[in-house]
């Protein structure tokens, strides 16, 4: 993460602590490198499935297609079965990610970052060592369960780890390192390409930022908010004391924590019917709708498929692994200029500029391929346009990479109260779960059919997310997790749903 971006004192915001410290620099980046595994996860897919040895042991009907001079260039890689591979982990993710709503309320964030961390070095091991399809899936499997603990539990224990004013800047760290996962993945690929059984040291080295990141999980302490939540107020005040720092008055903050606690306490009902009451729609409608619109820009896809994406239009197989390197690189300098500005321009301006810039790059590429391809797709795209395409396709990656690639991960995670804010979270990593599931397995199929139509598809979906951000999202940017009712109360729309005196 840009540390360097919080080399300014916040001050104080409404009376909780807003400074920065040494120790909450190093608590945060610690636990936002759980974005490594998800990020390796989606760059290495993409790359293994380009592989031949891979192909030829597991999918030998994609070199069967491949092999056909007339085959149409968008339908090479629509197989069912390969579908299957990538997008399995999201089933088992989304089941996961549910379950660990309670776990991490029962035991806190902390520990199921490191419960993540273990099932993912689980799934690597088999996943490097698979003999056949059940076994490469059945790892899938395990890293879906180690992602959907780690992705629930890291945006909430970066809120509420980070202070108010910085929260924006912090939380980006977990998008941050998800970049970093997804360009090593590349790089590895690249590396390993050659190899006869390089796509087994490409799947098995997921273990090293598992290792890395369980490691980490087991160096830092739980947030207060979870430690008050568990009753543990002495450990809360001594978590407090360090990531505050030790001249801090911390006592308004751990009071807010404990007031906090106490209402949730007082709330017999199951979090998961809590958060359907009429005062919280405000908050589920965002959860439900931000990772929808997220999946929706097409990033993931176009990250899973980059290197089968370049290959289609026109790149060899190194270039293609290359092109999808540059797109990860672009993806991962975009990052790092959100976290300098989302708490200085705020959330709802990098949304709504990634927004128009996404747009109009979906719309670049579909025009560049219906012009280069023709109808059919069975016109070989020339070098000159294929660059074209990946220029287009690292600007797109760049607004993705400051808009909605970090704010999707922050924006849930910090605006739910505490009492059903690891049910929110979970909720909103589910749904990103489902999405994702449901576009990796029609992806290549509608690439297939809809050829350059796929991406005035997800043009449309982006120019309806934007415009839903600029009618409903409050900016939320400064504002203390328990006072986030504040901005909702304030809404033109949502303020007719929110009951002041619940808070």
């Amino acid at each position: 993460m840009a540390v360097g971006g919080f080399a300014v004192d916040g001050g104080n915001v409404d009376g909780l602590g807003g400074r920065i410290t040494l120790s909450v620099v190093v608590t945060c980046v610690v636990a936002a490198t759980c974005g490594l595994i998800f990020g390796y996860d989606i760059g290495i897919s993409g790359g293994v499935t380009t592989m031949v040895p891979f192909l030829k042991k597991f999918f030998p009907s994609v070199l069967k297609k491949a092999a056909e001079a007339k085959t149409n260039m968008y339908c090479v890689y629509d197989s069912e079965t390969l579908t299957a591979f990538t997008s399995s982990l999201y089933i088992a993710g989304l089941a996961s990610s549910l379950l660990a709503s309670r776990l991490t309320t029962a035991f806190g964030r902390r520990n199921i970052m490191v419960l993540g961390g273990c099932t993912f070095l689980a799934g690597a091991a088999i996943n490097g060592g698979a003999a056949n399809i059940a076994m490469l899936i059945l790892g899938r499997i395990l890293l879906g369960f180690g992602v959907g603990f780690t992705n629930q539990a890291t945006p909430v224990y970066l809120s509420e780890m980070a202070p108010p004013k910085w929260r924006g800047a912090f939380n980006t760290g977990f998008q941050f390192f998800l970049g970093v996962g997804v360009v090593s993945a590349n790089c590895i690929n690249y590396g390993t390409s050659k190899i006869s059984w390089g796509w087994r040291l490409s799947l098995g080295l997921a273990a090293a930022p598992a290792a890395i990141m369980t490691l980490g999980a087991l160096l830092i302490s739980d947030t207060p908010a979870s430690l008050v939540e568990r009753g543990k107020l002495t450990q809360a005040k001594q978590a407090l004391l360090r990531v505050r720092g030790q001249d801090t008055d911390i006592e308004p903050e751990l009071t807010e924590l404990i007031r906090s606690s106490e209402i949730a306490r007082a709330t017999k009902e199951e979090p998961f019917v809590t958060i359907f009451e009429r005062q919280y729609r405000p908050h589920l409608v965002m959860s439900i709708a931000i990772p929808f619109f997220q999946q929706l820009t097409g990033i993931n896809i176009i990250a899973f498929y980059a290197p089968v994406l370049f290959q289609s239009v026109g790149f060899g197989s190194d270039s293609a692994l290359i092109a999808a390197i540059i797109l990860g690189l672009v993806n991962l300098g975009s990052i790092m200029v959100s976290t300098f500005v989302v708490d200085r321009c705020g959330r709802r301006f990098l949304f709504i500029e990634g927004g128009v810039q996404m747009f109009l790059c979906q719309v670049g590429v579909a025009c560049v391929l219906a012009a280069t391809t023709g109808a059919s797709g069975t016109e070989r795209i020339s070098k000159g346009y294929a660059i074209l395409v990946l220029v287009l396709m690292c600007i797109y990656a760049a607004g993705f990479g400051w808009s909605w690639g970090p704010l999707s991960w922050l924006i849930p995670s910090e605006i739910f109260p505490m009492k059903i804010r690891p049910t929110g979270q979970s909720i909103s990593v589910a749904v990103n779960f489902a999405v994702t599931f449901v576009l990796s397995q029609t992806f290549l199929t509608m690439l297939c059919h809809f050829k350059f139509g796929t991406f005035l598809f997800y043009a449309s979906w982006i120019a309806a997310m934007t415009a839903f951000v600029v009618l409903f999202l409050p900016e939320t940017k400064g504002v203390p997790l328990d006072s986030m009712h504040v901005v909702w109360e304030r809404h033109w729309y949502w303020q007719r749903f929110v009951d002041k005196e619940s808070y």
